[in-house]
């Protein structure tokens, strides 16, 4: 699956691996598959920060799409007989709101080259071949590496004879690779199952429900295929997966579901705090003094002597 338009980021991904393999060599041994998964690990979480913000803009442009819901359902059914202009419409208030209904696409075509470049990497190293300026030092490394007993450039489909020439028991290794494998599938199937989930609340009538549910449910099948991929890329696979549930829940916690009232008006929806808000300090608020109540001064009739009392003259 190599492609030589992307021999640049082929370099860039050996690179980067190799001064991370570097850092945990400084505490751990070089071929120690403790060192090689974090490694994998730190590489992987690099880059889904780097594509973080395509994520937020993904996220924020779905919101939007959400809340224009109600409108979008009755342009539907107001041009249910001419799609053409249906479209035309639909699309316009998603441009004039700022939403675009491709968003969605833009973080899986940004990680499509990363892990394109991941396979290109690691499978060169499980053939031993010191390509994209790795040394032949860093790549016996990784051959020599063991997680759990498998090695890490070992495929479920390696012969039992190359396992035991990589120094691990073929058994014990096959079971790991199928257990990483099946992680990998049921990460696969919780990730798409969130996304699929709150898309279905959101729009109950979306034409699409069917599909989305059909996806959701062979979308573990599709981990399958990584029966054919070495460790090392299947760790990468089942960590993306895992940033993917934390990084999907964090914004879906901090951004409900939109709701509207019977008029198709957007409700405003209270966020609730993030978990760290809930051992923020929070400034005291300084007590105001209280104001003096204003004193009643009660007038006194003031006292007269006996004669003006009786009106009696004095003599």
């Amino acid at each position: 699956m190599e492609l030589s338009w992307l021999n640049w980021l082929y370099t860039a991904i050996a690179w980067v691996i190799t001064h991370i393999h570097n850092f945990y060599s400084l505490v751990l041994s070089p071929d120690n598959g403790l060192n090689w998964a974090l490694t994998i690990i730190t590489l992987t979480v690099l880059m889904r920060v780097l594509i973080f913000p395509l994520f937020l803009k993904q996220m924020r442009s779905s919101k939007k799409m959400q809340e224009l819901a109600p409108k979008v359902q009755d342009l539907r059914k107001k041009y249910k007989n001419d799609k053409q202009r249906m479209n035309q419409e639909v699309m316009r208030v998603y441009q004039e709101a700022g939403a675009n209904p491709l968003g969605g696409c833009l973080p899986v075509i940004a990680q499509f080259p990363i892990f394109i470049s991941m396979f290109t990497v690691l499978n060169a190293m499980a053939h031993g071949d010191p390509k994209f300026g790795m040394t032949q030092q860093l790549v016996d490394s990784a051959r020599a590496a063991h997680i759990f007993g498998a090695p890490l450039p070992a495929t479920f489909f390696t012969s039992s004879a190359d396992i035991e020439g990589y120094g691990a028991d073929p058994i014990v290794a096959k079971i790991v690779l199928v257990i990483f494998v099946a992680i990998s599938s049921l990460t696969t199937f919780l990730t798409v199952r969130q996304s699929v989930t709150r898309s279905m609340a959101q729009m109950p009538d979306n034409p699409m429900a069917q599909q989305q549910k059909i996806l959701m449910y062979i979308s573990p099948l599709f981990a399958v295929f990584s029966l054919n991929f070495p460790l090392g890329l299947i760790l990468y696979w089942v960590t993306t997966n895992v940033w993917t549930l934390g990084q999907q829940h964090w914004f879906y916690s901090r951004n409900p579901m939109p709701q509207f009232d019977a008029k198709g008006n957007l409700i405003p929806v209270e966020v609730k705090p993030g978990f760290f808000a809930r051992f923020r300090k929070t400034p005291p608020v300084p007590e105001q003094p209280a104001e003096a109540e204003p004193k009643i001064v009660r007038q006194q009739p003031t006292r007269q002597s006996r004669s003006k009392r009786t009106g009696s003259k004095k003599s």
